[in-house]
């Protein structure tokens, strides 16, 4: 399996990738399939059911719009985030779907899209079934799917969650291996990495779809840091970005220490308002953690000399390597380890990809990542009333300091640290296998029990 930085770095809509990108490439794998098979005109009923953390925050998580897009024909990475409560809505008023948006069908979104709060299927707390029926109610197709985070969805049917299994230059599944490439042939993470890319693509493509990635994180920041209001759902959150940028840009006199810090937190909560909101983010390597990445970058154009397109090229491939080893060792699913395959991920690949544009070894690099994910371990996935806000949006402005911070440590030793970057996750992984069902984003432990006894 060959896991691409651009598998990891996806554009897609809030306020999940696990429970709203993920649902809705499976609904739309679903349709298509039954496209593909000239089996759609045939198809009279859909019916849905989302089993285990899809069932216990479908709501919170925008799970069950996400699979009426899907069904509808609409791809994360193309639907308009304005349009889409509203086509959404549409189907909820008229009890009518059009299937793929060409097969229109009868379709109750509070019936045929059912939510399983305490039953899980086997294979991943992340479950869905889809059934196609005719109009005798015969089975036309029945379908699992599994979304294990980031957007990725498991098809058991074709063993994989990377449709891509082209042979690349350098093929690596651990840190030590990856480090072990870097040291025979003389090439930094980056150069690993893009190497790996250039198996599907040129390097003018490579260059150009992460400049577009980057692209996409600027236009979230700017959108983020520029509307007020209060976030949808029934906590009634504030955004807070929009403000804290007008205080930033109207402060006068010589900036402290910590100012540049200030910058992160406002690109940071930028972003994860805006994920929050649904609009339009940048999985990396989740929606939960998207802010984290975007903000380190942005701090790095801000404030480092000599930033420039090549800088954000080597950030992001090697952001996208450190990932992959959390892909391929662990996860990057709260549902399955907790907050710390989410945002415990996403602080290591921003401190890798820093560590790169600042001028450490691979080693360097390498232990960048290995701070960043270890002091994550444990971190709880415990949304209050199932939204991506409290404590998703504050942490991902905390990890991205963390992740600065991280980089910077690592850069000023030589690379020799006792604990390597493999055992931290694998150390990840046997935490959340240890972590109880009800911290692994259920809204059912911690935070989200608690805030409301209060």
């Amino acid at each position: 399996m060959t896991i691409s930085v651009f598998d990891l770095f996806k554009v897609g809509i809030g306020p999940s990738s696990s429970h709203t990108v993920g649902p809705m490439r499976a609904a739309h794998m679903f349709v298509s399939r039954l496209a593909g098979d000239d089996r759609l005109a045939r198809t009279a009923a859909v019916r849905v059911e989302l089993f285990g953390s899809l069932g216990a925050t479908g709501h919170g998580h925008g799970s069950v719009k996400a699979v009426v897009l899907g069904l509808s024909g609409h791809q994360p990475h193309l639907v308009d985030p304005v349009a889409a409560d509203p086509l959404a809505d549409a189907v909820r008023e008229t009890g009518r779907i059009r299937l793929a948006g060409r097969h229109e069908i009868a379709f109750s979104v509070g019936d045929d899209v059912v939510l399983h709060r305490n039953r899980r299927l086997d294979l991943h707390s992340n479950g869905m079934v889809l059934h196609a029926f005719d109009d005798a109610g015969e089975v036309v197709e029945r379908r699992e799917y599994y979304s294990v985070g980031g957007g990725f969805v498991l098809d058991p049917g074709t063993a994989s969650v990377v449709e891509d299994d082209t042979p690349v230059a350098y093929p690596f599944t651990t840190g030590a291996e990856l480090l072990g490439l870097t040291r025979e042939h003389g090439l930094s993470i980056a150069q690993i990495m893009l190497a790996n890319e250039l198996s599907c693509r040129t390097e003018e493509q490579v260059r150009a779809e992460l400049a577009q990635i980057w692209s996409v994180m600027r236009e979230c920041v700017e959108r983020g840091t520029t509307t007020g209001g209060v976030l949808p759902g029934g906590l009634r959150v504030r955004r807070r970005a929009a403000t804290l940028r007008a205080h930033l840009e109207s402060a006068t006199g010589e900036p402290d220490a910590l100012h540049a810090m200030e910058w992160v937190t406002l690109y940071a909560l930028a972003v994860n308002e805006e994920n929050a909101a649904g609009g339009r983010v940048v999985t990396a390597p989740t929606n939960g953690a998207a802010g984290i990445v975007p903000a380190v970058l942005h701090y790095a154009e801000r404030f480092l000399p000599g930033f420039d397109d090549d800088a954000v090229v080597r950030f992001l491939l090697t952001a996208g390597a450190v990932g992959v080893l959390f892909k391929e060792n662990a996860s990057i699913s709260g549902a399955e380890v907790g907050c710390q395959g989410e945002v415990g991920s996403a602080c290591a690949m921003a401190a890798a990809g820093l560590a790169e544009i600042i001028g450490a070894s691979p080693e360097q690099v390498e232990n960048a990542a290995e701070i960043g994910i270890e002091h994550n371990l444990g971190l709880t996935c415990d949304p209050v009333g199932g939204l991506v806000q409290i404590p998703c949006i504050e942490r991902n402005a905390v990890a991205s300091v963390k992740a600065i911070t991280a980089a910077r440590m690592a850069r000023h030793g030589d690379g020799v640290h006792h604990v390597s970057l493999d055992k931290a996750i694998k150390t990840m992984r046997e935490t959340g296998a240890d972590m109880k069902d009800k911290y692994k984003e259920t809204a059912r432990g911690g935070l989200a029990l608690n805030i409301v006894e209060c």
